[in-house]
């Protein structure tokens, strides 16, 4: 399944890009973010991973994060692992000139675990992203341009 949303930002790339690479704000513009469970101090990079709780419509879940690209203020590549082999893969893309504002893309692709019955569930579990995907870009415009 595939979940995609952009947003404009009134800001700069670099300064979007510090926001979201800092796992410590996730907390502050990510909706179904619980809690960090692991994580490094400071600004991600390439081959930073952390551990992730996350509460979608009601379920609790936890997923291990790697970054695996990383082109600062211009695109991010996780890799992600969950509950019974389930896996997903977030694109951060921003765009703009220097100064802003930036086009934010956030790509969500994941593979739901469950054989049929996890195929059946997809196109729900991709509505129900999708709207909390809204309210994250939201709140992450509304965290940078404050």
């Amino acid at each position: 399944m595939k979940v995609q949303r952009t947003v404009e930002i009134d800001a700069a790339p670099a300064d979007v890009y510090r926001v979201i690479m800092d796992p410590h704000s996730l907390e502050r513009w990510v909706t179904i973010h619980v809690k960090l469970e692991d994580s490094p101090d400071g600004q991600l990079r390439k081959g930073s991973e952390l551990t992730q709780r996350l509460a979608l419509a009601g379920r609790g879940f936890t997923v291990h994060w790697e970054v695996v690209e990383n082109d600062p203020a211009r695109r991010v590549v996780w890799e992600g692992r969950g509950p019974m082999r389930s896996h997903a893969g977030v694109t951060y893309e921003l765009s703009g000139d220097g100064d802003g504002p930036t086009t934010f893309t956030y790509t969500n692709e994941f593979a739901l675990p469950g054989g049929p019955l996890g195929r059946v569930a997809g196109p729900v579990v991709a509505r129900v992203t999708g709207g909390e995907l809204d309210r994250s870009l939201q709140r992450l415009r509304a965290l940078v341009e404050d």
